[in-house]
């Protein structure tokens, strides 16, 4: 049985965290919103494993990375319309003052050319700030690669030109 307040009160202090780790996985605004609700959902219907787990975070992250996936299987997915977030992005301008806007942009085009497990490892452990331990457990590798993949992903993002751009670097 479900304890309404604990899972509420989950909710409301993960909700962010979930939705900016879903954008930085790949998924747009809107599909981000869906997954972290389907995520949600999921959290729901099996929250006495949720809430007994020993990592929670870990575990509902795990659920969200799977969720992602099992989106991206689906043969609507293929099928339709779908361009990489960083190609449908294009080269806007940045409107005046929105440095912040511009940062963001920059950091989502520099994840945009590491590869998915790359991108996966980076934003597990910095953007949504899983130790290496939790970060292995929730993409189920060993806590070596994901300190390998995480020392090429660092080396590609440190040669981005798009970060460049942000920090004043020339790449």
């Amino acid at each position: 049985m479900v304890d309404e307040a604990e899972y509420a009160a989950f909710v409301t202090e993960r909700w962010s965290a979930l939705l900016k780790a879903a954008v930085f996985l790949g998924a747009r605004p809107h599909e981000a919103e869906d997954l972290v609700q389907a995520t949600l959902l999921t959290c729901y219907r099996k929250w006495d494993l949720v809430a007994r787990a020993d990592d929670r975070e870990g575990y509902v992250f795990r659920m969200l990375l799977n969720t992602l996936r099992s989106e991206r299987r689906t043969s609507w997915y293929r099928r339709r319309s779908h361009t990489p977030v960083d190609e449908a992005r294009g080269d806007l301008p940045v409107a005046d003052g929105t440095e912040a806007a511009a940062i963001a942009d920059a950091v989502h085009r520099a994840l945009g050319t590491l590869s998915k497990e790359q991108r996966d490892v980076v934003v597990l452990r910095y953007f949504v700030q899983l130790s290496e331990a939790q970060t292995a457990s929730v993409l189920g590798l060993p806590a070596g690669t994901v300190k390998s993949r995480l020392s090429r992903a660092l080396a590609k993002l440190s040669a981005s030109h798009h970060l460049a751009d942000v920090t004043g670097g020339t790449s």
